[in-house]
C-alpha cells in the first residue's frame, strides 16, 4: 500500500492565518508612503488648476482697459474692460480739415485715425471706442456709464463711425480729450466671479456695462465659462491708492481644496500690474 501525503485542515489554517498577518503587516508599511502619494498627486492636480486660473486672469488683465478694473466689496468679483487694440485719432489741433473726433458738436459722429489702423482690426457691431477713460465715479470719464465710450457702427478707410458721439462736452463744462490723442478698442466688460456656494471660479462676458458691479453679471448675451473647480477661498484686491494713474496692482488669492476636506488646502497668491496709460 502506498503511503498518502497532504496537508491538514490545522496547517492549512495554520498557513492562512499566517499569511494574513503578513500581508496586514505589510500594508501596514505601504499605507502611508501609498497615501502620500495620493496626496502629493492630489495636491499637484490642485496646484496647476490654480496656476492656470492665475495666469489665465493675469494674461487679461493686463490687457485691460486704463482705470477700467474694479473689485466687489466682498472681494469675491473683479471686473473690467479687455482692450482689443487702439491708436491715435486726428483731433481739430492737428488742423486737417474735417475728419477729426468733435468734443463739441455731438452730432458729429465718425472721425479719422492716423497712421495704420487698429490690429486686429475693429469689429463694427461689436467693438466700442473709448477716449481718456480715468475710472469710476469720473463723470464723463467713466466707461461703465457710458460717457466715454460708443460703438463702432461703420469702417470706411482709416474713418471710424460711432452709433453716438458721447465726447462731445456738454457748454460751460470742460473738455475732456486724451493727453496723447489717444482712443482704446474695447469688447464688452468682463467679470471673473469666485462662488463658495458652488466652489468654483466662473469668467462671464458679452453682458453690457452697467454703473455699480453686479455680481454675477445678467443680461441677454452674457456667457460664463468654468475656470476652476473645487474653490475653498479667494479674494480680489486693487490698490486704490494709485487709481486713475498710470499704474495699478491687482492681487489675487486662491484657495483649493476637494471636496470634504479629505486633503490639504493649496493656496496661490499673484499680484498683477497693470498699466494705465491715457
Amino acid at each position: 500500500m502506498r503511503r498518502q501525503s497532504g496537508f491538514t485542515l490545522i496547517e492549512a489554517i495554520v498557513v492562512i492565518v499566517i499569511t494574513g498577518i503578513l500581508v496586514g503587516a505589510i500594508a501596514v508599511f505601504l499605507k502611508v508612503p501609498v497615501q502620500a502619494y495620493v496626496d502629493s498627486n492630489n495636491r499637484a492636480d490642485l496646484t496647476d488648476t490654480a496656476d492656470i486660473a492665475l495666469r489665465r486672469m493675469a494674461r487679461e488683465v493686463r490687457r485691460a482697459l486704463p482705470n477700467s478694473v474694479r473689485v466687489s466689496a466682498d472681494g469675491r468679483t473683479v471686473e473690467f474692460f479687455p482692450t482689443k487694440s487702439g491708436g491715435r485719432y486726428l483731433s481739430d489741433e492737428d488742423e486737417a480739415g474735417a475728419g477729426f473726433l468733435n468734443f463739441y458738436d455731438s452730432t458729429k459722429t465718425s472721425f479719422t485715425i492716423l497712421g495704420q489702423m487698429p490690429s486686429p482690426a475693429i469689429d463694427a457691431g461689436a467693438d466700442s471706442i473709448v477716449v481718456y477713460n480715468l475710472g469710476p465715479g469720473i463723470d464723463r470719464a467713466d466707461a461703465y456709464t457710458g460717457g466715454n465710450i460708443a460703438l463702432v457702427t461703420g469702417i470706411s478707410g482709416n474713418t471710424v463711425t460711432l452709433a453716438s458721439n458721447p465726447f462731445a462736452t456738454p457748454t460751460g463744462q470742460p473738455i475732456l480729450t486724451s493727453p496723447g490723442k489717444r482712443f482704446h478698442v474695447v469688447t464688452t466688460p468682463v467679470s471673473y466671479v469666485c462662488n463658495l456656494a458652488t466652489r468654483t471660479i466662473t469668467r462671464y462676458a458679452g453682458y453690457a456695462p452697467t454703473a455699480a458691479l453686479v455680481s454675477p453679471p445678467a443680461g441677454t448675451g452674457v456667457t460664463g465659462a468654468l475656470l476652476a473647480n473645487d474653490v475653498s477661498a479667494c479674494a480680489f484686491t486693487y490698490d486704490s491708492s494709485v487709481a486713475n494713474t498710470r499704474t495699478g496692482l491687482l492681487r489675487v488669492s486662491i484657495s483649493l481644496q476637494r471636496a470634504g476636506g479629505a486633503d490639504a488646502a493649496v493656496t496661490l497668491f499673484h499680484q498683477i500690474h497693470v498699466d494705465n496709460p491715457i
